[in-house]
């Protein structure tokens, strides 16, 4: 059985965690991924965007000047496209862009992506997270112990001292062990879980 080491606050390892196979030894699949990922981007795509037609622009009621003799080209409308202020040819119109992906599907795919990052060394399992304070010296002296260079995904119970002095650091996140997903794991360059976070996500991951 596989483990990751849980290091203290100083960046000193205390203690190994025993991975479970079946959670955190799955096979690599990049279609899966992939699928889990669009869907993921998908659904933050708020779909509300709208432009008029021709046929929902005010007015155009009255024509704008008579069809002959003014030596001008015939013009029916207002609303026509053609005009400034007319209507948009096929723009695009509210929308829902949700892709439906199971349940299973998401469970598998945030189990392999867990299981990629930690075969690449790319997971920090901290034994507790608590800050003394809500400065973000405190905080950077933090990162600058766990060796952590790039950007980093902080998995923790919501902590208000841990949000307020990690708001102003470039580059670093954090969200919980129970709305992690696949695009979390993926897009950040380490993942730092508190060793309770870890285990609540290995019991989730650990449900059919």
């Amino acid at each position: 059985m596989a483990t990751v080491e849980v290091k203290n606050l100083e960046g000193q390892r205390v203690r190994d965690l025993e991975l479970a196979d079946a959670v955190f030894a799955a096979k690599p699949n990049q279609a899966l991924l992939w699928e889990a990922v669009q869907a993921y981007l998908a659904s933050q795509r708020r779909g509300t965007h709208s432009t008029k037609s021709r046929g929902e622009v005010r007015g155009g009621g009255k024509k704008p000047w008579r069809q002959k003799g003014t030596g001008r080209a015939r013009a029916g409308s207002f609303q026509s496209p053609l005009w400034r202020g007319g209507g948009v040819v096929f723009g695009p119109k509210p929308r829902d862009f949700t892709k439906k992906v199971s349940h299973n599907t998401k469970q598998l795919a945030l189990r392999k992506a867990m299981s990629e990052r930690l075969r690449a060394g790319d997971v920090v399992v901290v034994d507790d997270l608590k800050l003394g304070s809500a400065k973000t010296k405190e905080f950077v002296g933090l990162l600058s112990a766990l060796e952590l260079k790039g950007s980093a995904l902080i998995v923790a119970a919501a902590d208000k001292n841990l949000t307020l002095a990690s708001r102003n650091v470039p580059d670093v996140a954090l969200t919980t062990s129970d709305v992690l997903n696949t695009y979390d794991v993926l897009r950040s360059d380490k993942l730092v879980f508190t060793r309770s976070a870890f285990e609540q996500l290995e019991a989730r991951l650990g449900k059919e």
